[in-house]
């Protein structure tokens, strides 16, 4: 498996389902899994030592302590997605705000296509496979995006 999906909570789930998409768009295996860094923090002590991906997806909101619990367990990358609610910039801050020699990687609010896309740029360092699925999925944000042009008449 290349990439380990941990929620905070099923509510995350809509956060999760965008990383998810963009992983199988790439062909990347990957695990989804729930567990509480502050409910059920012996799940996260065992989803990651027995986890055998290489990075770390680990979406949280309110104080979103998972993804500093999940990177003060594994020298594996840690990639954080805060989740948007009452508590924006708390989520935020808990991410991006780690203490020194503890990192995790950062992605906007919501942001699990762009988690899962930077999980896949740290795979690719090691995988052509997944490397050339990386270069084919930008040629289509660029068409996409050459196309929108021709659209408004640029």
């Amino acid at each position: 498996m290349s990439v380990q999906i941990v929620l905070g909570s099923k509510s995350d789930l809509k956060v999760a389902k965008k990383a998810v998409a963009v992983l199988k768009e790439l062909g990347i295996k990957h695990r989804l899994s729930i567990a509480s860094a502050h409910r059920t923090p012996e799940l996260v002590d065992k989803l990651v030592a027995e986890a055998d991906a290489e990075v770390f997806i680990a979406i949280a909101g309110l104080s979103a302590a998972l993804p500093g619990a999940i990177a003060a367990r594994t020298i594996k990358p840690v990639i954080g997605v805060p989740v948007s609610g009452t508590l924006n910039l708390d989520a935020i801050l808990s991410v991006v705000q780690m203490p020194p020699g503890v990192p995790v990687a950062g992605v906007g609010l919501d942001r699990g296509d762009n988690a899962a896309l930077l999980a896949a740029e740290i795979v690719a360092l090691k995988d052509e496979k997944v490397r050339k699925s990386l270069e084919r999925y930008r040629q289509k944000l660029k068409d996409m995006v050459a196309q929108d042009s021709k659209e408004v008449g640029a």
